[in-house]
């Protein structure tokens, strides 16, 4: 299983390589814009290691297939953002793992009018307990809301945030906590030429149920090629936890995808 997971994240690295030498697009700068007004479909995988509070060979694995779409309700400009995990987690304080479908979650998000090279959208976002094993989810509708801030009025170097904040509705299945969870992702790209970037993308947690916490930094090494209409995005980035609290935070992750932008 652990040579499944490592051979995955090497091939979405090895396809910089295997794939033509195609010049990137003139907006190499806008594949990594979350907000960016094309549909996109990404394939992204995160492998995670060295769980706190757990065995040292205990790791995960967990991917993602997400869709972005542009939608127009009059004369408003909106984006729906649509992710659907699939995990591979150690559950339980004896680390077991347990591998199925998670939480489905839906953000739609209002575009702003803004200058040139600047992105800004707020809007709700859903998570539906779609887990294939409650163990896997949060066994809870949750309801919240999330901002993305986009700034890529440099071609050299691009910067912002995704800020999202979202708790359970409804009532509480017994034995479970409600959840209430906020997250913060800064990231920033630096374009090193013929489409290459460097940058980080990592995700702070915070669990306001329980105090517990995750503050990884990371650093990626991508590449921007244009094939046709559609603009690739390859990366991989590993991640180290700088601050955590609570038992089952990943110390390491190594996060790998392919997103891909059709214009």
């Amino acid at each position: 299983m652990r040579f499944l997971r490592f051979a995955t994240l090497y091939a979405l690295l090895s396809a910089v390589g295997l794939l033509p030498n195609v010049a990137a697009a003139e907006g190499a700068a806008d594949a990594n814009n979350p907000l960016a007004d094309v549909r996109a479909f990404n394939i992204q995988g995160y492998y995670l290691g060295d769980f706190s509070g757990m065995p040292d060979s205990t790791d995960g694995y967990q991917a993602i297939l997400r869709y972005a779409q542009p939608l127009t309700f009059g004369d408003t400009n909106w984006l729906m953002r649509a992710s659907v995990p699939y995990n591979s987690l150690p559950v339980g304080g004896g680390g077991t793992t347990l591998s199925g479908i998670g939480d489905i979650d839906v953000f739609l998000a209002y575009q702003f009018d803004t200058k040139p090279g600047i992105s800004f959208g707020i809007g709700p976002q859903v998570v539906a307990p779609t887990a294939s094993d409650d163990r896997l989810g949060a066994d809870q509708w949750q309801l919240g809301v999330a901002n993305v801030y986009f700034n890529g009025t440099s071609p050299k170097f691009q910067w912002g945030y995704l800020l999202i904040y979202r708790t359970g509705i409804g009532s509480t299945p017994a034995g479970r906590t409600r959840p209430e969870v906020g997250a913060f992702q800064p990231f920033w790209f630096y374009q090193l030429g013929q489409g290459w970037y460097t940058g980080g993308a990592p995700i702070w947690t915070y669990d306001f149920a329980t105090d517990n916490y995750n503050v990884p930094f990371g650093l990626r090494l991508g590449k921007v090629q244009q094939h046709g209409k559609v603009t690739a995005n390859y990366f991989i980035e590993p991640q180290w936890s700088l601050a955590s609290r609570g038992d089952g935070q990943p110390e390491f992750q190594l996060y790998a995808a392919v997103n891909l932008q059709f214009r």
